[in-house]
């Protein structure tokens, strides 16, 4: 189209805008709407009326006779020239771009300057029916989102939120609701929101279902204990040793002269390599303990018949063990069979620690963890607590620092290295568990060198290969007293059940393959422990408003402090004055807390 087919001060259409045309030239100067002037080529305007248009502001609203016009017409197209003429009466700049306008709106009519088609009654009627149906749905929107601005929902806005908890759950990550009244798409910003429309209540721990987790517990079927001599080991007084109100004791520990026993359950005696039992353990990769359930890694029929002192007679896997005078492990003899359980809390076996034969398993693991610690095992001995909830109340109860722990912890460290040293022994592909020292050893004392040597410490690692454990001090080490409880310790099973039976164990790709699968999950499962547990202590110290306690002081940078709180077994960061120096007792009081940033916020008090 040449620039004589767009006189001066005619009435273009650019892009979507009115423009006037102001002078002429290898370009086209225009001014549009609001004032700007541009120089374009003559193919990107269409023509809307030759003119001359005085001013822009020519371009006001018009009132006219579509009704007629539509009757007239008889569903005939027409231009855009005879549409303004039938609707205003005339073909002026101000009546072309109205009656444009009516074009572009799509209700009446539809197509070009050059070829109007008016819309037949039926399709005016839809569309008529399709913009009130918009126009309700804009209005409750509106309404809506008023309603969450001022947090006062209505049960049927439920529906609208759920997008908000999928994003609070991590299951997507945009959220128009959310960008529309201006909240941050993120897990976090949805989480505070929910609680701020008690959609969610403070007591909805969003953790697990954001990991994905498993939470119904397996209900497979677990067969019979296959016929098999097992060593007849009931004479001996054995021991489940665990928290008071355990329900899946593991182990147990005997002694028989100067020899340590720990009884495992027998789990690999039901659970053989890729049963169905198996295959869904392994998905799971442990158990999942959080402060408001347990979910088994395996079926509550299972653990009734194998745990320890369930029953009056339990099958084990036993780990016989001799240690020379330096807490050398000389002898180890590993077993099926069958044994007597006395089950104690921790707190009742600490009562009968100067009874034998507790007392001789106290002194035998010392002597057990005397040499650990000569290995340069790390001591770190920070608050630790046990969190739970009952009827949406939430109680933390520290642990209670008791040597019948110490005889437990060590008599299970010393059957994991017996395992680990006899598969090394046997060229046994076996699930080892190793760590990597810090780039900077120490022997820290007090809380705070304690809580800053943890700090360096780097992750275990689960995997085929026999490496030093720093943390434990131990130059070969795997974990296989918990098989109810972790797959890589029901694989260590598998595998020493194989070998004891003559048959063909697993080799180390399958074995790697099936530990990286269980691995990944347990890791999941315990990084949801870890923030469930902390969630819930936030949920502990609103509950408890008045909350005031001691913390040490393990932290400084500047005024701000970072303290451990003994009876909480949590940590926090807190400003203050002063200077106070490291492993000094402060006294807090709590302020409030953060739930989906998972901060405290507390006072020094004094």
């Amino acid at each position: 189209m040449s620039d004589m087919q767009f006189p001066i001060d005619s009435l273009v259409l650019y892009k979507t805008r009115a423009a006037q045309v102001v002078s002429q030239g290898d370009k086209l100067e225009i001014r549009v709407q609001g004032g700007d002037s541009k120089k374009v080529r003559p193919k990107d305007l269409t023509l809307i009326h030759p003119g001359p248009l005085k001013s822009l502001s020519e371009l006001s609203p018009r009132t006219g006779e579509v009704q007629e016009a539509l009757e007239l017409l008889e569903g005939e197209p027409t231009t855009l020239t005879d549409l303004a003429e039938l609707i205003y009466g005339e073909n002026s700049p101000a009546n072309a771009w109205a009656a444009w306008q009516l074009v572009q709106d799509g209700l009446f009519f539809e197509g070009n300057p050059q070829k109007v088609l008016p819309r037949s009654a039926k399709a005016i009627a839809a569309t008529q029916a399709e913009r009130q149906a918009q126009a309700e749905r804009e209005a409750q929107r509106q309404a809506l989102l008023k309603r969450i601005q001022s947090a006062a929902i209505l049960p049927e806005d439920h529906k609208e939120l759920a997008e908000v908890e999928r994003v609070a759950l991590g299951q997507q990550s945009k959220s128009p609701l959310m960008r529309e009244i201006g909240r941050s798409e993120t897990v976090e910003g949805a989480h505070a929101l929910l609680l701020k429309l008690g959609y969610w209540l403070p007591t909805d721990n969003p953790y697990p279902r954001r990991a994905r987790l498993q939470l119904v517990r397996p209900e497979l079927s677990i067969g019979e204990l296959p016929d098999e001599r097992r060593v007849d080991l009931t004479g001996l007084a054995s021991f489940a040793i665990d928290d008071e109100g355990n329900q899946d004791p593991d182990d147990a520990v005997a002694l028989d002269g100067d020899r340590l026993w720990v009884h495992v359950a027998d789990v690999a005696a039901l659970v053989t390599p890729d049963s169905e039992l198996d295959r869904d353990a392994r998905a799971r990769g442990s158990s999942l303990y959080l402060p408001e359930i347990t979910v088994p890694m395996l079926p509550e029929s299972l653990t009734h018949r194998l745990g320890q002192g369930l029953t009056e007679i339990s099958p084990a896997l036993s780990f016989g063990i001799r240690f020379d005078t330096e807490g050398n492990i000389v002898d180890t003899e590993i077993v099926p069979s069958l044994v007597r359980v006395t089950r104690l809390s921790y707190a009742q076996a600490d009562e009968r620690l100067d009874q034998s034969p507790l007392r001789e398993l106290y002194e035998l693991t010392q002597r057990y963890r005397q040499r650990r610690k000569h290995q340069g095992a790390a001591v770190i001995d920070l608050p630790e607590s046990k969190v739970s909830v009952s009827d949406g109340r939430v109680c933390v109860t520290p642990f209670a620092r008791l040597k019948s722990r110490d005889l437990v912890t060590d008599a299970m460290l010393a059957a994991g290295e017996a395992a680990g040293r006899l598969a090394q022994e046997e060229n046994l592909a076996f699930p080892y568990a190793s760590q990597p020292a810090p780039d900077e050893t120490a022997d820290p004392d007090g809380m705070a060198a304690m809580f800053a040597y943890r700090k360096r410490f780097k992750r275990s690692q689960t995997k085929c290969a026999a490496e030093p454990h720093f943390g434990l001090g131990l130059e070969v080490y795997s974990r296989a007293t918990s098989p109810l409880r972790r797959y890589a310790d029901l694989l260590a099973h598998q595998q020493l059940r194989a070998w004891l039976a003559g048959e063909l164990p697993l080799d180390e790709p399958e074995l790697a393959n099936r530990l990286a699968v269980a691995d990944t999950a347990a890791g999941e499962a315990t990084r949801t422990e870890r923030l469930s547990n902390l969630h819930w202590k936030l949920v502990y110290l609103q509950q408890n408003p008045a909350w005031t306690g001691e913390a040490v002081v393990v932290e400084k940078k500047g005024q701000r402090l970072t303290v451990m709180i003994p009876e909480l077994a949590m940590d926090a960061r807190v400003s203050g004055s002063g200077d106070p120096p490291l492993d000094s007792v402060l006294q807090l009081a709590f302020a409030d807390a953060d739930l989906p940033q998972q901060i405290a916020h507390f006072k020094i008090l004094g």
